[in-house]
């Protein structure tokens, strides 16, 4: 990713996510999974502060999560039992919390087949709205509302100090606003190459980005490729 991200607790842990989990540990750090799927909570509690804003789960909410996007976990101290459904890339959805009515139905779809779980999952739950808890959610809802926005300006605006943004909207998110604000201009970039005609430089700009090569870097960091290469595949697989 961008120089931003370096350094900064990031990893990838698709290997060591399970179906059913318990967890018992306080936090899980700041990470991503390389495939979409929905974290239905079956009993405990959690807070999530992720690409997405900052959620807070109970029994039988379920938080829904697109490929590649990232974030850290926080736990009660009695910890929570999850069903984590992985979504086929057929799956439409919208990312967010939700909640889910019978949640029971959906433990026994999963004890048959995790493919008919997850689309009772999707066809069953209501969207919720993302809390705003503090300046540090409503700062991270700016920047995915806008990837071009001048930190310094919000902070000025916002009657906070530069050294006191950076260091208040780590402690939630687990990552720096310039390295946020560069992890949702990679994820903005991707999905437009994918599902758009923009010229790719046109994109780069924009979304923030110094120009094409820096958003190729970055969307090939998060992504695993570069933006030529995905739009390549959507379109290999496009009908008409």
């Amino acid at each position: 990713m961008a120089s931003n991200i370096v350094g900064e607790a990031y990893w990838i842990c698709d290997r060591l996510m399970r179906t059913w989990q318990t967890i018992r540990s306080k936090t899980l750090p700041r990470h991503s999974h390389q495939e979409s799927y929905g974290a239905l909570v079956l009993s405990g509690a959690y807070e999530e502060a992720g690409d997405h804003g900052r959620f807070h789960a109970e029994a039988g909410d379920v938080i829904l999560h697109e490929k590649f996007e990232a974030h850290l976990n926080r736990f009660s101290p009695s910890g929570a039992m999850v069903l984590n459904l992985r979504l086929s890339a057929s799956h439409t959805f919208l990312p967010g919390i939700a909640r889910v009515r019978d949640v029971d139905s959906i433990v026994r779809a999963a004890e048959r087949s995790v493919a008919e779980a997850a689309a009772l999952l999707l066809a069953t739950h209501i969207m919720r709205d993302c809390l705003n808890f503090d300046w540090p959610d409503r700062l991270a809802a700016a920047i995915i509302r806008n990837p071009c926005l001048r930190l310094s300006d919000w902070s000025e605006a916002a009657g906070l100090t530069a050294w006191a943004v950076s260091r208040g909207f780590a402690q939630v998110f687990g990552i720096s606003p310039l390295s946020f604000r560069a992890q949702i201009r990679a994820l903005q970039a991707w999905k437009a190459a994918e599902t758009s005609k923009e010229p790719l430089a046109g994109m780069a700009t924009r979304l923030g980005f110094a120009d094409q090569s820096h958003m190729t870097r970055c969307v090939k960091q998060v992504t695993g490729l570069p933006p030529h290469a995905w739009r390549s595949t959507a379109n290999r697989f496009k009908t008409y």
